[in-house]
């Protein structure tokens, strides 16, 4: 332990991490507080009796160079679940709970019992939907086994291993429906679109689908119709600027789509259900 205190070393790490971060006060306090074991708040409230531990400074030099907080601590937030993260798989982001949201609103009076998560990553969504409807079993694809390893593990830390099946596949490729609630998260960025930040640790291989963004899109669409339930809904995460495009791929296969924004304001999900069951 150094003799500085909590307080200052906070904000000199805010001053530091301001040149490369727009949170630079929030990975601050994340940082402080994964260093000295303890959660953000209790930080907070504590900062002022508490001596900075030895492990910050690695912890924040390792910020300084790059590293997302997330791989850093090795844990997310997400919904009402935290997750162990690796730079095996993509970090969850508040943005992509908008997809859970549209669920928690489509099955406002009844629950799903089952749910697929095509390209679960890190099991942040498949395990959200699992925490919100506690009878539910789930089943996660992805191409990644080292995701699949990171989405099992976290399913086991959640004591939801009984409830949650993975199995590495190429998107709806030879799964067998239907299923009440899907949630997809493709790749959506342009592939030559220059990136900067936390996503340039994160699996190319998770991020860029083609000339226009996308390329999974069209290889997913066509089998919605067949793995949607009767009453049954698909949540699917859109870039900002890709409701129109990825609305029209849905409907040519016959799907009905409706559109819900982030907190932002932004386009981030497209509801998709199927008419042939009405």
């Amino acid at each position: 332990m150094t003799i500085e205190g909590v307080p200052d070393a906070l904000r000199a790490a805010t001053v530091q991490l301001a040149v490369a971060s727009d949170t630079a006060r929030l990975d601050a306090e994340l940082l402080m507080a994964h260093a000295l074991g303890l959660s953000r708040n209790d930080m907070l409230l504590r900062q002022r009796d508490l001596a900075v531990p030895e492990s910050f400074a690695p912890l924040l030099a390792r910020r300084l160079t790059g590293d997302p907080i997330a791989h850093i601590t090795g844990a997310r937030d997400f919904w009402t679940i935290t997750l162990s993260v690796t730079p095996d798989t993509l970090i969850p982001r508040p943005d992509s709970e908008t997809l859970i949201e549209a669920a928690v609103d489509h099955f406002a009076t009844r629950a799903p019992a089952t749910i697929l998560d095509l390209g679960v990553g890190s099991g942040a969504l498949l395990l959200a939907a699992l925490a919100e409807w506690p009878d539910a079993q789930g089943l996660g694809i992805d191409a990644s086994a080292a995701a699949l390893a990171v989405a099992q593990g976290n399913a086991a830390r959640l004591g939801m291993a009984d409830r949650a099946r993975f199995s590495l596949g190429d998107w709806a490729l030879g799964v067998d429906g239907p299923f009440d609630l899907l949630l997809i998260n493709p790749p959506y960025i342009v592939a030559d679109l220059p990136l900067s930040g936390d996503v340039l640790r994160e699996p190319a291989s998770a991020l860029f689908a083609g000339a226009d963004g996308l390329d999974d899109y069209r290889r997913i669409a066509p089998d919605l119709p067949r793995l949607i339930a009767s009453g049954g809904m698909a949540a699917i995460e859109i870039g900002h600027d890709q409701a129109a495009s990825v609305a029209a791929l849905l409907r040519e296969n016959g799907l009905a789509v409706a559109l819900r924004r982030d907190l932002a304001g932004h386009d981030r999900c497209l509801i998709a259900t199927n008419p042939a069951w009405k």
